[in-house]
C-alpha cells in the first residue's frame, strides 16, 4: 500500500480516534471520543448565538430558550462513515482512519420534532436541511457543513438537538453550542455547530449530501449514500503493547478478551471471535443491552496458548446483517 501523505498526515493530527483499550469504559469520556472537524472549529459566543428553525414561518431561539424546554438523555454509539479507510487497497485519500473512529455517548438535549411542528411543516416538505457554522472549500467550492434528512427521519422521536456530552455543555471541538444528533446514522449526519434548521420541497443538492459520503466501487459513479451503521465488532487489545507496532505480548494460559459491538440496522444479536485470522470462530458472551442506540458489550474466553496469533472479532444483528 502506498504510504501515508502529508496532507492526510495533517488531517490526521488534527482528528483523533479512540484508542482501542478505551473499549472498556461503557459511555466514552469526552477526551477520548472519536472526533473529526471537516473545517475549522467556530469561536461561538453563547449570548450572541441564536438558532433559525424556517418552516411555514421562521423561528428563532436562543441556547437558554432550548434549555429550558423539555430535555431528553439518548445515549447512542457514533462512527465514522470511513472507519477503516487507511485498510484499503487500494486506498481513498481522506483522513487515514484505522478502526478507532467511534465513540458511545451520553447526549442531553430536546427533540427535535415539536421545533418542526412550531414552525409549520408545509406539506410539499420533502426533506430538512441542516447547517453548521463551519466553513470550508471542497471541490473547489466554498461552502459550510449542509446535510439533510427526509422529513420521515427527521421527525423520528429520538432525533435530538443536543447541547450537553456526557453530563457537560458540549465542548467547542463537539459542537458547542448545539448539534444534531440522529442515532443510528453514520457520525457526518450529526451536524455541528448547527445555524439553521430549514424544511424544504426538494432534495438538498448541496457537496456534502449528493457527492461525499457515497458507497463507490469507481471514483467517477454517483454509488450509494451512507446513513444507517453497519454491523461492526472491535475487541479490546488484551496484555500490553509494543511501543511502535502495537503487537500485544501477553502471559500463557487463560485470557479474557472483551469488546463492544454496534449497528444502526438492528439490536446486535451475537459476536463471534477468531484467534486465526478468521478461519475459525467461536460465540462470545453478550452483556445486557444499555439501550437500543448504547453499543454492547462482550466477552470471550480465550486459552492463549505460547505461539503468534491474529485476534479479530465480528457481530451480527437481529435483521440478519
Amino acid at each position: 500500500m502506498e504510504g501515508i501523505s502529508l496532507e492526510e498526515l495533517q488531517l490526521a493530527a488534527r482528528n483523533h480516534g479512540m484508542p482501542l483499550e478505551a473499549l472498556r469504559f461503557p459511555v466514552t469520556p469526552v477526551g477520548l471520543h472519536y472526533l473529526l472537524i471537516h473545517y475549522d472549529v467556530p469561536v461561538v459566543d453563547a449570548e450572541e448565538w441564536r438558532l433559525t428553525v424556517s418552516g411555514g414561518r421562521e423561528l428563532t431561539f436562543g441556547l437558554d430558550e432550548l434549555r429550558a424546554r423539555p430535555t431528553v438523555d439518548v445515549t447512542a454509539t457514533m462512527e465514522c462513515a470511513g472507519n477503516g479507510r487507511a485498510r484499503l487497497d487500494p486506498r481513498p485519500v481522506s483522513q487515514p482512519w484505522l478502526l478507532e473512529a467511534v465513540g458511545n455517548a451520553r447526549w442531553t438535549g430536546i427533540p427535535l420534532r415539536p421545533l418542526l411542528e412550531e414552525a409549520g411543516i408545509p406539506e410539499t416538505t420533502v426533506e430538512v436541511l441542516f447547517t453548521g457554522l463551519d466553513r470550508g472549500v471542497e471541490a473547489e467550492e466554498e461552502q459550510r457543513f449542509q446535510r439533510s434528512l427526509a422529513l420521515q427521519d427527521a421527525l423520528r422521536g429520538d432525533v435530538i438537538l443536543a447541547y450537553e456530552m456526557n453530563g457537560a455543555p458540549l465542548p467547542p471541538q463537539h459542537g458547542f453550542p448545539l448539534r444534531l444528533l440522529v442515532p443510528g446514522w453514520y457520525g457526518m449526519t450529526n451536524v455541528k455547530w448547527l445555524d439553521r434548521i430549514e424544511l424544504l420541497d426538494a432534495a438538498f443538492g448541496g457537496y456534502q449530501q449528493a457527492w461525499a459520503y457515497h458507497l463507490r466501487q469507481a471514483e467517477d459513479e454517483q454509488g450509494e449514500p451512507l446513513q444507517w451503521m453497519r454491523p461492526r465488532s472491535l475487541l479490546v487489545p488484551p496484555g500490553i503493547p509494543e511501543f511502535m507496532t502495537r503487537e500485544r505480548l501477553l502471559p500463557a494460559g487463560g485470557c479474557l478478551v472483551e469488546g463492544r459491538a454496534w449497528s444502526g440496522l438492528a439490536p446486535v444479536a451475537g459476536v463471534q471471535v477468531s484467534d486465526d485470522g478468521g478461519e475459525t470462530w467461536g460465540d462470545a458472551e453478550l452483556e445486557p443491552e444499555e439501550g437500543r442506540w448504547a453499543w454492547r458489550g462482550w466477552s470471550f474466553h480465550w486459552d492463549a496458548r505460547p505461539g503468534d496469533y491474529l485476534l479479530c472479532s465480528r457481530a451480527r444483528d437481529e435483521a440478519g446483517n
